[in-house]
């Protein structure tokens, strides 16, 4: 008898617990949906320019030679440092020595030259003077005098043409000079070797062009060289400020300011090179040079290094922001909706002027209070119960 009334007892407790299930899932009001929050907080935001670029040295020159010849010494190695009017290279001198001899030489006879004309000029003047007397006293003819001033005049010519002479001949003789200063090539400037082209006992031949000894760089100030779509060309302007940072350390920020847009890309040289009478079209992306440059005074900073490059379009500080996920529709008023978060109450719908927007985090001019929670999304059954300690919310799975 005992036994029967517990089975119906149990079987009660079942029905009732199964009646409340099913009243559960089918008649009462499901749970208020988890919600993705985040804080209206204050801090820095910036609107940037994000751009790829290359380090290179803002003062770079290749030292070539002018001279031809076998070079006989190099006084330098790739990474020394060397000064203004250092010797680079000595280049065999011999053939512009004996050059410079040939023209000296033929300077002096030149010289010797015009002694033996002046001493013709003289002897015509004393005879031109002499005909002048007598043909005043009718002592000479018409015929001897004639002759003495057409010696004079010849004599004259001579001597002009000997002085031309003499002035081509020290012309001569300075660029016999000049060329013998060729076979020393000098640094024209301070700065680094970078790079040694040009071996010794190498020969070279400046006839057409003049050979590169080596390449010097000043490394204390350095170029970027940055690469800017075309999308974001039309905002980037000289004096923005800009920082960058390079792989081998990242985290380190080299700051700037933006001297130079270039006004065409790189690749206008190839579409002036290619034959006008054809079109070309093409579809790769076109970005356009933006200079700026840096100093490196601990020599961190090396040519050809690539530099993850920021440019700052605006910057605002402790500022009043919200993530950018948590702006609605814009209404014709320039305002944006946000949801605000209200404890124990609906998410209130509330209109915000935004300032500075980077699509990231943007700048709340008026609407919303430092503290007060905008809501971002509704947080789906795992994020909700990750956020509940595991609890899964809502209703129980059928």
């Amino acid at each position: 008898m005992m036994t029967r009334r517990r089975m119906i007892i149990g079987g009660a407790i079942v029905a009732v617990i199964a009646l409340l299930l099913i009243w559960r899932l089918f008649f009462a009001a499901p749970d208020a949906p988890a919600l993705l929050t985040a804080d209206v907080t204050r801090g820095d935001i910036e609107q940037t320019v994000e751009a790829t670029g290359a380090l290179e040295p803002k003062e770079i020159v290749s030292v070539g030679a002018q001279a031809s010849g076998r070079v006989e010494v190099l006084t330098v190695a790739l990474g020394d440092t060397v000064r203004q009017g250092q010797l680079i290279a000595q280049i065999d001198p011999q053939p512009q020595t004996n050059a410079l001899r040939t023209a000296q030489a033929e300077l002096a006879n030149t010289q010797a030259q015009r002694a033996s004309r002046q001493a013709t000029l003289a002897r015509a003047e004393l005879a031109f003077r002499r005909q002048q007397q007598m043909i005043a006293g009718e002592a000479t003819s018409r015929a001897e005098f004639e002759t003495a001033e057409a010696e004079l005049k010849a004599a004259r010519a001579d001597l002009a043409a000997v002085d031309a002479q003499i002035r081509q001949g020290q012309v001569s003789v300075t660029n016999a000079e000049v060329n013998l200063g060729y076979t020393q090539v000098i640094a024209p400037m301070d700065g680094v070797v970078v790079a040694v082209v040009t071996k010794q006992g190498q020969t070279v031949n400046a006839n057409q062009s003049a050979p590169t000894i080596v390449i010097l760089a000043k490394l204390d100030v350095m170029t970027v060289k940055a690469e800017i779509s075309e999308a974001d060309v039309i905002r980037v302007k000289p004096g923005l400020p800009v920082y960058f940072t390079i792989l081998g350390d990242p985290d380190r920020k080299y700051e700037a300011s933006l001297r130079q847009v270039e006004p065409a890309p790189e690749s206008i040289v190839n579409e002036v090179d290619s034959t006008s009478t054809s079109t070309s079209t093409t579809s790769s992306a076109i970005y356009y040079n933006a200079l700026f440059d840096a100093a490196n005074p601990e020599g961190t900073l090396r040519a050809m290094m690539t530099a993850q490059v920021t440019i700052v379009l605006a910057r605002k500080t402790n500022v009043l922001q919200i993530p950018s996920a948590a702006l609605g529709a814009k209404g014709k008023n320039g305002r944006y909706t946000v949801q605000v978060s209200v404890p124990g109450k609906p998410p209130e719908s509330r209109e915000v002027q935004i300032g500075l927007n980077n699509n990231i985090q943007a700048e709340v001019l008026s609407g919303l209070k430092q503290g007060e929670k905008v809501v971002l999304a509704e947080a789906s059954a795992t994020d909700a119960a990750s956020a509940n300690g595991g609890r899964r919310m809502g209703p129980p799975p059928r």
